[in-house]
Parts: C-alpha cells; sequence; structure tokens
C-alpha cells in the first residue's frame, strides 16, 4: 500500500520519542517535542486530507448517478462525524485513533452492531484482544445476520489463533465457513492454522456488513 512507508516512518518516529522523551534533557528534550509536534501535525494533516477526498469521492459518485455498495443501508450513526472520523482513522492503518473516534460513536448509539464491529477490529489491529473479544461477544447474541456472525467469529478464531489456541481457533473458523460459505476468510485462516505458515485474515469485508 502505498502510504506504509509514510507511517513506518512516523512509527519510528514515534517510538523514539517514546522511548528517549522520560530520560531527555535540554536540547534533546526540546529536539524530541519538535518531532512529537510534526507528527501531531502530520497526523492532523492526512486525516482531513482523507475526509476531504472522501467527501469528494462521493459527490462525484451521486454527480454520475452511481450507488455505492457500502451507502446502500443509510444507519444513523453512518452519518455520525466520530464514525466518518473513525472510518477515516481505520483505513490509513491508525487503529488507536480509530478506535477512539469508534468508542465515541457507540457512547452516542449504544445499540450500533457496526459501529462496535468497527471499534473491535480496531481493538484486534492494535493486538488488544481482550477488549476485541469483549466487543465481538456483545455482537453475538444480537444479530441473525450470517455474513456478520461469520466475521465475528473468524474475528474471534484470530484472537484463539494470536494466543496459541489453535484447536479452539479451528472450532471457529469452522464455524464462521458453515455459517458463510461465500465468506472466504475462515478458510485461509483454517489454512494458516493447519499448515502453521502464512497470515491470518479479518476484517477486510467490513463493508460487506452495510
Amino acid at each position: 500500500m502505498m502510504f506504509q512507508h509514510v507511517f513506518a516512518e512516523m512509527n519510528d518516529m514515534l517510538e523514539e520519542i517514546a522511548e528517549m522523551y522520560p530520560i531527555a534533557k535540554g536540547n534533546q528534550k526540546q529536539e524530541l517535542g519538535k518531532k512529537w509536534q510534526l507528527l501531531k501535525a502530520m497526523s492532523d494533516g492526512i486525516i482531513e486530507e482523507w475526509l476531504s477526498f472522501e467527501e469528494k469521492m462521493s459527490d462525484v459518485r451521486k454527480s454520475w448517478g452511481l450507488t455505492d455498495s457500502a451507502k446502500i443501508v443509510e444507519l444513523p450513526e453512518m452519518k455520525s462525524g466520530t464514525f466518518i472520523k473513525g472510518q477515516g482513522y481505520y483505513k490509513l492503518m491508525m487503529y488507536s485513533h480509530a478506535a477512539e473516534q469508534f468508542k465515541r460513536t457507540t457512547e452516542e448509539f449504544q445499540d450500533s452492531l457496526l459501529a462496535r464491529i468497527y471499534l473491535a477490529m480496531s481493538y484486534l489491529n492494535m493486538n488488544d484482544t481482550r477488549e476485541a473479544g469483549r466487543h465481538f461477544q456483545w455482537v453475538l447474541p444480537l444479530t441473525d445476520n450470517k455474513r456478520l456472525r461469520s466475521i465475528v467469529y473468524n474475528a474471534l478464531g484470530c484472537i484463539e489463533a494470536k494466543m496459541n489456541h489453535m484447536d479452539k481457533a479451528q472450532e471457529y473458523f469452522t464455524l464462521a465457513h458453515h455459517i458463510d460459505p461465500s465468506f472466504t476468510e475462515p478458510l485461509n485462516n483454517l489454512d494458516v492454522c493447519q499448515q502453521k505458515r502464512g497470515s491470518l485474515q479479518f476484517g477486510a469485508q467490513l463493508t460487506s456488513l452495510l
């Protein structure tokens, strides 16, 4: 992805600041402070530009009379500023910022399964398996939607795999595939567990929830 090298450098700089700032003194501390302000300006600028670009794309689609498949169902929370910002951060892989926004959305729209799923996926991408699992488990008893349940069970399988509970992970992946055979991520993840190689897949089809 074209943004990966940019965020890799930003993450390296952030790690340097986090490690050195508590013990830095004098000029070094001032330099680290300047780097922090630079990172913050870059972060704020990127998200604002991204959201502006998304808005322009939406306007173009509307002018062409095209239907955005991700906007077929217009849920109230999707118009919320926190949800829109959360999606922007999520697309930029800035998951801690995304989690902050989606958490605010769930506080405003307490019954929103969509916001809750995005929040859980943000935590899962941050490797906070405890928080991710808690939110996924909250969703399950509240929906009969096959795709949604399959996505949740697939994510729960990934959590178990990250904790090296491979038998439980395979149970979840098998269940996810059984619920919605058209959803391909669980089969990939089942193969990863069995072959002990490859990367787990989760969250790539969030737009299919809408």
